[in-house]
């Protein structure tokens, strides 16, 4: 189990770096968007390139902050349900979404849109739009951030099994108090 804790503090630490880098994206797509915004309004004047910088940027921010959304723990949670039950029984509700759900989906997304960001890449796919941009690397980061997202859900898997062998202490944070 030592061996799959190291594995997993690893990929911690990969999405947990990948993640704080992300939230530097969205100060990016801020400034972009509000630096086209006044330029079209003062000089009448925009660019495709410009709009279409936004939309790769939000696709890398949502992309890329799964992982981490999921490292944090701050992912979406049926709470009626997982506030009611122990902390054992939510880690084998974890453990059964991750393999029955999380892990297959992870796995057939980027199955599915890696030989399509590859072909983009070999055709040198273009957007239609005048001054557009070139598509392969907003297509890539499909399953790049599925593939991250994959390997979070296995890191999670290996703490919620160490959490009920007695080899992980918690995985859950502390519930706060309803004063809070």
């Amino acid at each position: 189990m030592n061996g799959l804790l190291a594995l997993s503090r690893g990929i911690d630490w990969i999405n947990l770096k990948i993640g704080r880098g992300v939230f530097w994206l969205v100060l990016a797509v801020v400034l972009i968007s509000c630096g086209n915004a006044v330029i079209r309004k003062l000089f009448d004047t925009s660019s495709n390139a410009w709009l279409e910088v936004q939309w790769y940027l939000f696709a890398a921010v949502f992309l890329g902050a799964a992982a981490y959304t999921l490292l944090v723990n701050e992912h979406v949670r049926i709470d009626f349900v997982s506030s009611r039950v122990s902390d054992k029984a939510k880690a084998w509700i974890d453990i059964i979404g991750f393999v029955v759900f999380l892990i297959p989906l992870c796995i057939f997304v980027v199955w599915l849109s890696f030989p399509y960001a590859m072909d983009a890449y070999k055709s040198g796919e273009m957007s239609s739009n005048a001054g557009g941009l070139i598509r392969w690397p907003v297509y890539l980061m499909l399953p790049v951030g599925f593939i991250l997202l994959l390997a979070q859900s296995v890191s999670e898997l290996i703490k919620r099994i160490g959490f009920l062998t007695g080899d992980v202490p918690h995985v859950y944070p502390p519930k706060a108090s309803h004063g809070e």
